[in-house]
């Protein structure tokens, strides 16, 4: 029997704990609704308030993920398949306000219009920084495409803006709306960005509650609010992609496309560019240079020990991760099945909630079941398992589909025990994958405000609650320090992504 058709039935028995493990949030929404009983809830979520929220939050949804499909999908027709003068720098500078974390870029903007705020403060802050969830994918996409579909319309009669409306675009389905809704769970989500603005979500709202009432029911009803929004999104998501495929089929590759010439529209698609850029690095950049000049915003006593304390946070919660989704990838891979997908579908699930949920579950639990836990290490670490855990995912399943399984047969047929077989031959395989997935959760870890500021010990010191606490006391030259290092931090993630994308897409 080969090594890859051993019975699994250990490993399904990891898995299916740490899934279970993986599901406490979502165990937390259904049971508070059980517990707290609908005569409570109803006058909670039945009221102005959460009517507003809703208003607010559907707003940004309706009106912000159209808007990010434009700037994403816009963007990479540009630099893969027009003649637009520097097109490659254009494709990194595109992706790079991925960088900024949407609460620095929120800073940037108070700090050049202060009275910036609602519904159109929101769109601009949310675009600005999304938009590259949706443009990385278009770009993978894009460069897949086979040019001939499009030579054969033109051939038809059809012009360049009806070949793109009838033939690239629909072959974009699958990178829009898995972009798209990326976005519209991060719009939930987002608490910082908002906050900073006035602008109330349900995120924001609930944040305010539990801090005023500790977790009451009040907080608990927006959040089950919340996550029916999340569970709704994602239902849709699944019924409208279609069962469509776009894959090429018979022998040979796809030639290179050949270039639409933009003429006289070079001018215009340019001064786009740049007013998409400017307003997307140049204002949060130049806010963020303007307060480093003011005072001497270095000299903090916390400044070291926030780094400290954001790298061993982002450390440990990397390895975790990685560690919780290495059985998950190999089982998927190695011993693909319906339990296997039903497995990794929870995973899955328990990541796409929002963190202010994955938060307050975790707060609940830890108090009334395991109180010694709440506020720490360990707490902090759950939850950025479970927030980042498909980042994990992905490089993992990817390094471990690579790595052929030949190899390790062909150890033990040496002599090697399966662990040792695997240890000699597949673990180096797949120790780039790890790495990439250890980076790219180390990294998030980093940034992450909402779950860090609920859950972490009192004490904690991150570059993102310190930044948080200097700008909310609008003492921004203090925040300066702390946002330029996270926009740092960041850079070797967006980096990562931007080249496995490209990589993808050959």
């Amino acid at each position: 029997m080969g090594i890859g058709r051993l019975r699994p039935s250990l490993l399904l028995v990891v898995v299916a704990v740490l899934a279970a493990v993986m599901l406490l949030p979502v165990g937390y929404v259904v049971a508070i609704g059980f517990q707290v009983g609908w005569p409570t809830l109803a006058p909670l979520v039945f009221r102005p308030k959460v009517g507003e929220l809703l208003v607010n939050t559907v707003l940004l949804i309706v009106l912000g993920v159209p808007v990010t499909v434009m700037l994403g999908v816009g963007g990479a027709w540009l630099v893969e398949r027009t003649t637009l003068p520097g097109r490659r720098v254009w494709a990194v500078l595109l992706a790079a306000p991925l960088a900024i974390p949407a609460f620095v870029s929120s800073y940037g903007w108070v700090s050049a219009i202060p009275s910036i705020g609602g519904i159109g403060g929101g769109l601009i802050v949310a675009t600005l920084a999304y938009y590259p969830l949706v443009y990385l994918p278009a770009v993978a996409t894009i460069r897949r495409l086979d040019p001939e579909l499009e030579e054969s319309a033109r051939a038809l009669g059809l012009g360049s803006w009806r070949v793109f409306a009838r033939v690239v675009l629909p072959q974009l389905r699958l990178a829009v709306w898995g972009g798209g809704l990326v976005v519209a769970l991060h719009l939930l989500s987002e608490y910082g960005a908002f906050a900073l603005i006035r602008f109330d979500t349900f995120t924001t709202a609930i944040v305010v509650q539990y801090q005023s009432t500790f977790a009451g029911p009040a907080a608990s009803a927006l959040g089950i609010v919340l996550a029916g929004l999340c569970l709704l999104l994602l239902l849709g998501e699944s019924t409208t992609r279609g069962a469509a495929r776009y894959a090429r089929v018979g022998s040979g590759a796809a030639r290179p496309a050949v270039l639409q010439r933009l003429g006289r529209a070079t001018p215009v698609a340019l001064a786009a560019l740049v007013v998409l850029l400017v307003a997307a690095l140049g204002v949060p950049l130049a806010s963020l240079v303007r307060w480093l000049s003011v005072g001497d915003p270095w000299s903090q006593r916390e400044l070291p020990g926030a780094i400290l304390q954001t790298a061993g946070l982002a450390v440990i919660g990397a390895i975790v991760t990685v560690l919780v989704a290495l059985p998950i990838a190999w089982l998927t891979i190695r011993h693909p099945g319906r339990l296997p997908r039903l497995l990794e579908s929870a995973y899955y699930l328990a990541s796409s909630l929002p963190a202010i949920i994955i938060a307050l579950g975790l707060v609940t639990i830890t108090i009334r079941i395991v109180p010694a836990l709440y506020q720490s290490v360990f707490t902090v670490v759950l939850a950025y398992v479970i927030i980042f855990l498909p980042r994990a995912l992905v490089s993992l399943r990817a390094g471990i589909a690579q790595a052929p399984v030949a190899l390790e047969e062909a150890a033990r047929s040496l002599g090697r025990s399966p662990l040792v077989a695997r240890a000699q031959v597949t673990l180096p395989l797949i120790l780039p994958a790890l790495g990439a997935g250890a980076a790219l959760v180390g990294l998030g870890a980093a940034n992450e405000l909402t779950a860090t500021l609920l859950l972490a010990p009192s004490g904690t010191r991150t570059l993102a609650t310190q930044f948080w606490s200097a700008s909310t006391s609008v003492a921004y030259s203090d925040a300066a320090p702390y946002a330029l290092l996270l926009i740092a931090l960041s850079l070797p993630s967006v980096a990562i992504l931007f080249l496995q994308t490209r990589k993808r897409a050959r």
